[in-house]
This record gives C-alpha cells, sequence and structure tokens, in this order.
C-alpha cells in the first residue's frame, strides 16, 4: 500500500515537472551540499513548485508530499522510507513537501542527515521557522526564502515587448494586485483569493499551531496593521490600538504574524543599539494584495502601497544576506524611508514619493533625504518616483546632495 502511495506521487510529480516554469530569481542555497535545505515563504508563494523544479535534472531523488492522511497513520517513518527507495531505486536525495505534518519530523531529518540523505523540506512556516528547527538543525541546514512574484518576474510572463508607459501601467497593477503566482499564472480574483489565504494562514499556521485563545483579537491586529501599512509604531501603541490587555500579547501576535509571513516590521536607524532598539519600528506587509483584500476600509492610498512595495523588494535582500534594511527620522521627525546599509557602512539613503510633482511634497523628500545624507554621511541617495525620472542636483541651506529620480517599474527591473 505505501508503494502505491508513493508511486503515485511519484507521477503527480513528474506530470507537474512538465507543466511549464517561470524560472524564479531565488536559487535554492547549498543544493551542491549535502546540509539539508529548507524552503521558507508565505504560503502559495510556489515553494513546492520550486522545489520541484529545482530538482528535475538531479539524480537519485525520492519525493513524498505528507498532504496525504494514508501516510500520517504510519506508525514507524523507516516503512516510508523503504517504500520510497522500492519506488525510486534507492535514492540519495530526499525532497519531503508539507514535512510538518509529520510528527517530530525536526528529529527525523536530522536522523536522515546523520545517515547520508542530502534532505529538502518544505511545509508551513509556523513549523520550519519553529525554535524546534533551531535547536535540531543548528549549522546542518540552510535556509532558502521564497517570495511571491517580484515586478521582473511578472514582466517575464509577459516576454513581448512593451513600451515605457505599458510598463509603468502593468507595475501599477502589480503594486494593487500583489505577487502570489496564482493571481497571474491562473487570473483568480484577487480580493477573494487573497482574503481566502489570508485567513487560511491565520486559522492554519497561527491559532491551531500556537492553540490562540482569542483568534478574533489576532484577526483584527493583523487587519489594523494591514490598514497601516507603512505606518510607525510601537508595541504600546499597538496595544492601545486593538484594545489588549497586555504587552506581552502584542509581542506574542507580533511575533506570530511575522514567522507566518503575513508582516514584517523595520527598525529605525540609530549609531547607538540601545535607542534603535527602544524605537518605534514601521510595519508592512508581506504582500501589496492583502492591502485591497483585508485594509478594515480600502482607499485607493497608492503612496503607501508603493512604499509596501519597495519595502518588500528590500526585505527579500536582507533576507539574501546582502544588505541590512532600516528607516530613519531625526529629531525633528524629518524622515527617511529606507537606509540601506552594506558591511557597517550606509550605502544608500531611499524616499518613495508617488505623488513628487507637488511642490511641497518634493521639498519635503529633498530635505529629509539632504539632512540624512549629511548625518549618516551616505551621498547616494535615490527617489522612487510613480513617472518622474532625472538626476539633479540639490542643496537645503547648506546640506547639499545629487539624486536620482527613478520610476518604481524601473527600479524594480534594475534590482540584481
Amino acid at each position: 500500500m505505501l508503494q502505491d502511495i508513493i508511486s503515485g506521487q511519484k507521477a503527480e510529480l513528474e506530470r507537474k515537472q512538465k507543466e511549464h516554469y517561470l524560472s524564479r530569481e531565488t536559487t535554492l542555497k547549498g543544493f551542491d551540499t549535502d546540509l539539508i535545505n529548507v524552503v521558507i515563504g508565505p504560503r502559495r508563494a510556489g515553494k513546492s513548485f520550486f522545489s520541484m523544479h529545482t530538482i528535475k535534472f538531479a539524480r537519485g531523488v525520492g519525493y513524498v508530499n505528507f498532504d496525504e492522511e494514508r501516510l500520517l497513520k504510519v506508525d514507524n517513518f523507516d516503512e516510508i522510507i523503504a517504500a520510497v527507495k522500492a519506488v525510486y531505486s534507492d535514492p540519495h536525495i530526499l525532497f519531503f513537501d508539507e514535512i510538518q505534518n509529520v510528527d517530530q519530523w525536526e528529529i527525523i531529518a536530522n536522523r536522515l542527515y546523520r545517515e547520508g540523505f542530502k534532505v529538502i523540506l518544505t511545509g508551513s512556516n509556523s513549523h520550519l521557522l519553529s525554535s524546534d528547527l533551531a535547536t535540531h538543525l543548528t549549522g546542518r541546514h540552510y535556509a532558502t526564502a521564497l517570495f511571491p512574484f517580484s515586478f521582473k518576474e511578472v514582466m517575464d510572463l509577459f516576454p513581448q515587448s512593451v513600451t515605457a508607459i505599458e510598463k509603468q501601467q502593468r507595475c501599477l497593477d502589480y503594486v494593487m494586485k500583489g505577487g502570489f503566482p496564482e493571481l497571474w499564472v491562473k487570473n483568480y480574483d484577487p480580493s477573494e483569493y487573497l482574503s481566502t489565504l489570508f485567513d487560511s494562514i491565520i486559522l492554519k499556521d497561527i491559532v491551531k499551531r500556537y492553540r490562540v485563545r482569542f483568534p478574533n483579537a489576532l484577526i483584527d491586529l493583523a487587519q489594523i496593521l494591514i490598514t497601516n501599512i507603512a505606518g510607525e509604531f510601537s508595541n504600546t501603541s499597538i496595544q492601545k490600538l486593538a484594545n489588549f490587555n497586555s504587552i506581552h500579547t502584542v509581542e506574542k501576535y507580533l511575533s506570530y504574524l511575522e514567522e507566518a509571513f503575513l508582516i514584517f516590521s523595520l527598525p529605525r536607524f540609530s549609531f547607538k543599539i540601545s535607542a534603535q532598539k527602544s524605537a518605534s519600528k514601521k510595519i508592512y506587509c508581506y504582500d501589496t494584495g492583502y492591502f485591497q483584500a483585508k485594509a478594515f476600509s480600502f482607499s485607493k492610498n497608492i503612496g503607501k502601497l508603493f512604499e509596501n512595495a519597495v519595502a518588500i523588494a528590500l526585505k527579500k535582500e536582507e533576507m539574501a544576506g546582502n544588505l541590512r534594511l532600516f528607516y530613519y527620522k531625526n529629531q525633528k521627525q524629518e524622515e527617511v524611508d529606507f537606509v540601506i546599509q552594506e558591511k557597517r557602512q550606509i550605502t544608500k539613503l531611499i524616499q518613495v514619493c508617488y505623488a513628487i510633482a507637488e511642490p511641497k511634497v518634493m521639498d519635503r523628500e529633498i530635505r529629509s533625504l539632504l539632512k540624512a545624507s549629511a548625518e549618516l554621511k551616505c551621498e547616494k541617495l535615490q527617489v522612487i518616483t510613480n513617472d518622474f525620472e532625472r538626476i539633479e542636483k540639490h542643496s537645503w541651506f547648506g546640506f547639499e546632495g545629487e539624486i536620482e529620480f527613478i520610476p518604481l517599474w524601473k527600479w524594480f527591473l534594475t534590482l540584481d
């Protein structure tokens, strides 16, 4: 019976590997080593499909999808391994999908690693990012974060030549719709799809996993944060806004939402670590489509969505280990949206401004950038806009600098 199940899943794997696949910008980190590979990222970002096509031409692969109730009834995991060996002719690479459904999967993965198997894991992030993973696989695994489609990947779906105006419009569509692959490949309704996905993440990855006693409070908190993306919050302000009884509950629920790849926070930059830790943070969601689907009152606040879209792209780079990401605010509350730090050096300051054509807005953004440039000793200054593109020298009461204005769609396409 087990061999029949594994054989059926092998046929499914082979069928999916024959389907059209858009090559992702992400690569499986450490695939050429013997260490365990763990693919993390938001639900429905394409982790399983990505892994299937990564191993497509590898030799000696065995595949098991544990989203199968008949496998979960097996008491002895070695019986499953024996069936995999029989179906796949003694493989040395084991790809386990939805591994979180297996009790003590971390211990099993660790044992298989010690036995010489190359192990690849995907599944629910509330499990794959748990303390159990850190405890049992420390130093023995690579984690690869797979995000929803980037704008560049969305453009790869439309290989025909398009004009700058068409790219700009598609970028606006991308910012509104978000990047989940099925929305672009299968043309699902974004609002319904993302609302259902959001509820599934809350209930399956958080409430069930952590036995949350007041799920409605958690849902309300998530919606409050998504409604106020790009906003600055402290735990105390969130406590008051969401009407929670304790700071501890706020901290706990925030960690759940971040671990499940719904929201992430950005610290305020300071040369003093203590000041950085005590300062408020800015909140963003991992996909801009959630704003339209789940914000309490949706208005086309394209400025917030632009900033959140940039935050996602930069967060992806941070998780890949390429940079550290902050925002900045001086004593006069003048803010810079993104501070890029590489190898302990501030290398770039970025403002995001959709309505840059308004003189007051232009002056505010330039003033903040020039002051921060002097304070942080960073000369590379950038303003991401909707359609304004130019490199200009600016000055403000003794503060001077050269600023690059670049449309969002073009900025996306210049990312490595």
